[in-house]
């Protein structure tokens, strides 16, 4: 059997994931198998390209003979498996010189699980997504450096390989290189022992349209490879090319940078990302599970919303904490996660001791909704049935009065009512409660609830 084609190829790498996720466990599959890609098939071997480091060491010593054996049960065929990092390393005859003149940044590749479809856009991180959409769409017209800048685990790195995989799409005659900036400093390191291989390694990158590159702060005192950078970085402004950088720190507030790249870093445009806000995390979260191929109902609420609180500082870290829930689910065997197994799962990592008994907007919504057998979509929706109008307005009086939210975070909590809607809301409540004993008994036993 002979898989030349793409839909063949589409169709082989379908069949042997589905053999193998039989054959193991889900995160076990989740984590090693599910993003691979079958680059080619050539002479008898079947070339995939692996989305980290971590993943072909892992396959390549654990899992070589169960996909091989898997390929043989798929095709009735002796196929050998190699596994690569990028399209690059594969022995394929080449596309452009670029795939096979050397053997620089050979370890990046662009994550194709980091696309502007699977990025979550909230308050934090609006403007840095909008710029680097139109950078991604006219790449070098409108903003030819882009510099991205904003604390550890907050997104850039995705929105660098959005931008990398949006263009590939669209534009794939544009060559594109992305590389952080330690990788960059290796190859500096590892080849720039001549003149002459300077000129080469120089040349080689001139060759590309777009460049991304990752943590530009790495380069901090490094003056050698911060001229090299320099020279390189000229080309692509002069030559009207696509740079997008990102950093920690905005370019005024490098240290060890050359004041030559911080006065042209200043002169393209410069965006944050910033710390997300719980409604952000939880749309994360919820978008991470889908994604993944889990099942979002069967998670409590109030659990996502505990992962979202606790996790908010960093989307690496609210990752990670999904990541070690839905593992220690698996190995449980858990089918639907609540929060006891949540505060279990996750009791290294942070401080639960006041999970259960704190009262939150989450744990106000989650409540009422299974006092009047409701979901919380409901409530916060804008259906406007009587029996959930009423539910509604005791849950803006409850958050109110019991937490001193401010009206309009209760509005935007409510499917962004006006705050005058919700300090009606209130009010009526309030007034009601005076004369309305079935509504005080009510009110009084949630409260019991929320307090228990």
């Amino acid at each position: 059997m002979n898989y030349v084609g793409i839909t063949e190829i589409n169709t082989l790498r379908n069949n042997v994931l589905s053999n193998i996720s039989n054959e193991i466990d889900k995160t076990i599959y989740d984590a090693f198998f599910k993003n691979t890609k079958i680059d080619s098939v050539k002479d008898n071997v079947i070339n995939v390209i692996c989305e980290s480091k971590l993943t072909k060491s892992v396959l390549e010593q654990k899992y070589l003979n169960l996909v091989e054996s898997a390929v043989e049960k798929c095709t009735s065929s002796n196929y050998s498996v190699r596994f690569y990092l990028n399209s690059n390393e594969v022995e394929t005859p080449a596309k452009n010189d670029l795939s096979t003149s050397h053997e620089y940044f050979s370890n990046n590749f662009i994550d194709p699980n980091y696309t502007f479809d699977s990025f979550v856009v909230g308050p934090s991180n609006t403007e840095a997504h909008k710029a680097s959409l139109i950078v991604a769409t006219s790449p070098g017209t409108l903003y030819e450096t882009l510099f991205i800048y904003g604390g550890s685990g907050l997104g850039k790195t995705h929105l660098l390989n959005a931008i990398a995989n949006y263009i590939k799409d669209i534009s794939p005659e544009k060559k594109i290189l992305i590389c952080s900036s330690q990788d960059f400093v290796n190859e500096y390191l590892d080849f720039v022992n001549s003149d002459s291989k300077r000129e080469q390694l120089i040349n080689f990158i001139r060759r590309f349209d777009v460049f991304l590159i990752d943590d530009i702060q790495m380069l901090k005192d490094k003056k050698k490879t911060q001229e090299f950078f320099f020279n390189i970085y000229e080309h692509f402004r002069q030559n009207h090319k696509q740079v997008v950088l990102t950093s920690d720190k905005l370019p005024g507030e490098l240290d060890g940078i050359d004041s030559r790249l911080i006065t042209r870093f200043t002169s393209g445009l410069s965006v944050p990302v910033y710390k997300p806000d719980t409604n952000t995390c939880i749309e994360i979260l919820k978008k991470k599970i889908t994604r993944g191929g889990y099942n979002i109902e069967n998670y409590d609420e109030d659990v996502i919303f505990f992962l979202a609180d606790k996790f908010k500082d960093s989307i690496r870290s609210l990752e990670g904490a999904l990541m070690r829930l839905n593992f220690y689910a698996s190995i449980n065997r858990a089918d639907h996660i609540d929060i006891n197994i949540a505060l279990d799962a996750l009791k290294g990592m942070v401080d639960c001791s006041d999970a259960k008994s704190k009262i939150t907007e989450q744990k106000v919504l989650n409540t009422i909704a299974n006092y009047y057998n409701l979901s919380v979509t409901q409530i916060t929706g804008k259906i406007k049935t009587a029996n959930i109008v009423a539910a509604r307005h005791i849950a803006i009086y409850l958050i109110r009065i019991l937490l001193n939210t401010p009206y309009k975070k209760i509005g935007e909590l409510f499917s962004k009512r006006d705050h005058s809607t919700i300090m009606h809301s209130v009010e009526k409540v309030e007034e009601m409660l005076k004369t309305d004993t079935q509504l005080k008994t009510v009110v009084d036993e949630l409260k019991k609830r929320l307090q228990s």
